[in-house]
């Protein structure tokens, strides 16, 4: 029993859960992490990584059938999907045994199982780890942090079979390119698979309750994005509502409400629920302790710590915005606040970045325009195109724009928006901005290298302040 009693157990090894092992190991702890699926988690296996693979082969389907714009003449593409799909899942096994490596360098021990609280010493907790219904270890430590992650939300009369109604996981890895596809909702992960498939050939749908697509997202770059997307044949339908799916000999019909109360049938082959997610909270003896949960989702303070003492939760099992960046870096703050570190800096969900990596690609951190206004700041709003921008150009990827606000007094950053060619590597430059509380003018003395998509950053800055040189 002896070999069992750590400093910390981490519960899920996705990019919260295994960032908070090693960081703890870095720190000098002896660290168990407890994974039921597989390391690195829903990012690293069936989220993030993957979704990138596909998207990298539709952009280059795009590119070949564009070729004779550069110069090239091809001839009938052809498309070998059952590849396209082997790759992505390759990409994702490479990434996963990097994981595994990362975790043994730092002596981090693994468990195999699920794993729940199962209560408290005078100095420990107990985690029990079960496979197969059967209890293969118990474990003790002082502290605990829950990276348990979350699962897709479905709809009534909309529950995935893995056939015919997908989530993110069957959607990843279809048998063959379906016809027709209905994509139920319109946040990054919806418009992902919408942009992957429409690239591959496939008629896609995307129907979204809300009166625009990318709801999170600053409203002209939705607006942007939306007829975008409808250039290259994607069908929207704002406003609406997905009544239910019943089978049909030629796949699935869906009774679809528009916000005047019209119905239509729409005929697909296959449907995707991307609605959003719930944590997973279940069977984690959470009702042994005293923490709290609201919506299934871990309530915590500003440290990630839970109303269990020496308890944290991290990552999407926490809240939003359920990205795996965002679960990185709590687990650095979690493991470095639980040891009493100081100097630390609770997190700022305002200057986490968001990106979409459809075409074209989305990013923003930051306020909107619409909520900046509604907190009362009188506002400096610079718009660059990307039509202006000579690297934009040469590259053939005209479509976008940077949008940066300011506020008008104190020349602070409030939010960058963009979307365009490679708007999710640039987006990091105002993520560092707003970490440094830069302002218009620390921007306008910086230099930019040209001819670069970067140059846009500054353009906007400038615009802002009636200075533009470019437009």
């Amino acid at each position: 029993m002896s070999n069992n009693i750590f400093d910390l157990i981490v519960i899920g090894a996705g990019p919260g859960g295994y960032v908070a092992a090693i960081r703890a190991s870095q720190l000098g702890q002896k660290v168990a992490i407890v994974e039921a699926n597989h390391l690195g988690g829903i990012c690293l296996n069936w989220g993030c990584i993957p979704t990138k693979a596909l998207l990298r082969t539709a952009e280059i389907h795009q590119l070949l059938n564009h070729a004779d714009q550069f110069g090239f003449k091809v001839g009938k593409i052809e498309v070998d999907f059952a590849k396209v799909v082997q790759r992505s899942r390759a990409v994702s096994e490479q990434l996963a045994r990097g994981v595994k490596g990362l975790l043994k360098k730092n002596k981090v021990e693994v468990f195999d199982g699920f794993a729940s609280l199962k209560g408290k010493n005078k100095t420990a907790h107990q985690v029990s780890v079960e496979k197969n219904g059967a209890v293969v270890a118990t474990l003790e430590a002082p502290r605990v942090i829950l990276a348990t992650g979350a699962r897709a939300r479905s709809l009534p009369g909309f529950e995935p079979d893995g056939q015919c109604i997908w989530t993110y996981k069957e959607a990843m890895v279809p048998v063959a390119l379906p016809k027709s596809l209905l994509i139920i909702g319109s946040g990054a992960i919806g418009i992902e698979f919408a942009s992957f498939y429409n690239a591959m050939g496939t008629e896609v749908t995307v129907v979204e309750v809300q009166n625009r697509i990318l709801p999170v997202e600053d409203e002209e770059v939705s607006d942007f994005a939306r007829k975008a997307f409808e250039k290259r044949g994607i069908k929207i339908q704002t406003g609406s509502t997905a009544k239910g799916l019943k089978q049909t000999s030629q796949g699935l019909e869906a009774q679809i409400e528009s916000k005047d109360g019209k119905l239509t049938s729409l005929k697909v082959e296959k449907a995707i629920v991307a609605i959003g997610i719930i944590g997973n909270i279940e069977k984690l003896g959470l009702e042994k302790t005293q923490i709290k949960t609201e919506k299934n989702q871990i309530l915590t303070d500003e440290w990630c710590q839970t109303a269990e003492a020496g308890v944290y939760a991290i990552g999407d099992v926490r809240g939003a915005p359920w990205l795996a960046h965002k679960a990185s870096h709590e687990a650095i703050l979690a493991v470095e606040h639980s040891l009493g570190m100081k100097d630390l800096h609770p997190l700022n969900t305002n200057n986490i970045p968001g990106c979409t990596y459809s075409a074209p690609q989305i990013a923003s951190v930051g306020m909107t325009e619409r909520k900046a206004k509604e907190l009362g700041h009188a506002l400096k709003v610079g718009r660059f195109p990307c039509i202006a921008n000579g690297k934009a150009i040469a590259l053939g990827e005209t479509e976008g724009f940077v949008k940066t606000i300011f506020d008008a007094k104190t020349g602070e950053l409030l939010g960058a928006h963009m979307i365009g060619p490679e708007v999710t590597e640039m987006i990091q430059s105002f993520g560092l901005a707003k970490t440094l509380e830069a302002t218009e003018l620390d921007f306008m003395h910086t230099i930019f290298p040209h001819p670069t998509l970067s140059e846009m950053i500054p353009e906007s800055v400038l615009d802002a302040y009636g200075r533009a040189i470019h437009i």
